[in-house]
């Protein structure tokens, strides 16, 4: 009787040449390669010792048969039918296993090689499973719902040793991006979305609202008497200037003590106005100053001449060749800052980040409503990315599955589960054993 062949490295009993692992064009994926040569001798192992079950029961059937034919006692046709019936449950369940590997000793019986040949259904069926059972958003809600994540992160952000190595990540991650950035397109998208956004909208109203509000609530008063302090300040410490002023615009006919007595008065006059608009609250340069500045708001929101001036200042002021140095060097300076700030352990950045999360550490567990507002968010995004991607995640699945080698992809599966199934073939040996005794000795007694 020929035996059924149980290499799976030989590639024996297929129904073609072994496919070559390096030729394939995607094999299934598998474990290390000391892993894969244990399990492989594993199998082996567990075939020989099915195999020597089959072998056993048909030896024991060949001796019971002859053992008849000569004329023994009763009791050899229950040990010969047990041996038949264990025989025939053994090959059965050996044709069955070998069916979901490769056709049965070569040959091409229908629905045999199973997984070989319905590859992609299985693909798309465990793709379909996983979809169903595990990408569905009330199985996401309930897992995440368990598993507290913002208590258990809480926890282990509260360590500092956690939220030192945090913060360690998050300065790898930002010396990559700053890094990888070029200079000239940080700049390039710095003047699209910050000069260009400037430039396209009016300057007029905007002004014109921030002075009103301005004057409404009286914060301009100090800025006011800011500056009639310094105006006093100046004139009482320009004696000499005033006095020069005056006398250069004298008449040259006019004699030098007249031109002195004249600045001298000059001079008085204008000290005297300056330290009244200092006192005065309520002096009529400071009114005048008021009305100005509300005129003036009011012009830049409503005044299409005031309005038009105030955008040629900005066109002006924007395209002015410091202002363009000033924003080409700010993002190199702002890297500068980053790369070191991100480098040194102890900078004022990193400790920032790092209290920062211990403190959020801390409150996710002492604080019950934020860790639930917190839950509730991790939920919502798992939710959607779930009821809008699964479809995309169990593509990788099937995906993944259709580029594997169908001969391949059957020789891993069998190193993975075939130990497990040659345990149907011993037991399909022995409960056929067992079966045909009963079923013999039932037939004995009722005939």
């Amino acid at each position: 009787m020929e035996q059924p062949s149980d290499d799976v490295t030989s590639g024996a009993g297929t129904s073609g040449p072994p496919v070559s692992s390096a030729a394939a064009p995607a094999p299934a994926p598998s474990g290390g390669l000391a892993g894969d040569e244990a399990k492989r001798q594993s199998l082996r192992r567990m075939k020989q010792v099915a195999l020597a079950f089959l072998f056993g029961a048909a030896v024991v059937f060949l001796l019971a048969r002859w053992a008849e034919s000569e004329g023994w006692p009763g009791w050899v046709g229950y040990v010969r039918a047990a041996a038949e019936a264990g025989m025939i449950g053994g090959l059965a369940d050996w044709f069955a296993v070998t069916a979901l590997f490769r056709h049965p000793l070569g040959i091409r019986i229908p629905h045999t090689a199973i997984i070989p040949n319905k590859k992609n259904v299985l693909g798309e069926s465990l793709g379909d499973f996983v979809g169903a059972n595990f990408l569905s958003e009330p199985v996401v809600r309930d897992k995440l719902r368990r598993l507290e994540v913002s208590r258990r992160t809480g926890e282990w952000l509260a360590a500092p040793d956690n939220a030192e190595r945090v913060t360690a990540e998050l300065s790898t991650v930002v010396r990559g991006a700053v890094t990888v950035l070029r200079d000239e397109d940080v700049q390039a998208v710095m003047e699209q979305a910050v000069v260009r956004r400037v430039v396209d909208r009016e300057w007029g109203p905007p002004l014109g609202k921030l002075l009103e509000q301005v004057l409404t609530d009286g914060a301009h008063y100090r800025f006011v008497d800011l500056m009639c302090d310094r105006a006093y300040d100046w004139v009482r410490t320009n004696h000499a200037t005033v006095l020069r002023v005056v006398s250069e615009r004298a008449p040259s006919w006019s004699p030098r003590f007249v031109d002195e007595m004249l600045a001298d008065k000059v001079y008085g006059e204008v000290l005297t106005f300056a330290w009244a608009v200092k006192t005065d609250v309520n002096h009529p340069m400071r009114l005048a100053l008021d009305r100005f500045a509300s005129e003036f708001a009011q012009d830049l929101q409503k005044d299409p001449e005031t309005m038009a001036r105030a955008d040629a200042v900005k066109r002006q002021l924007v395209e002015h060749p410091e202002v363009k140095k000033l924003i080409g060097s700010a993002w190199a300076t702002a890297k500068d800052m980053l790369l070191t700030a991100a480098e040194d352990p102890s900078s004022e950045l990193r400790t920032r980040v790092r209290e920062g999360l211990q403190t959020l550490g801390g409150r996710l567990q002492a604080d019950a409503e934020l860790a639930r507002k917190v839950d509730g968010w991790i939920e919502d995004a798992a939710a959607h990315v779930v009821r809008h991607y699964s479809r995309e995640i169990t593509t990788i699945i099937t995906d993944t599955v259709e580029r594997w080698d169908a001969e391949e992809t059957s020789r891993k599966v069998e190193l993975q589960v075939g130990r497990d199934l040659q345990f149907i073939r011993i037991n399909g040996t022995v409960v056929g054993a067992l079966a045909g005794l009963v079923i013999y000795t039932v037939g004995e007694l009722l005939f």
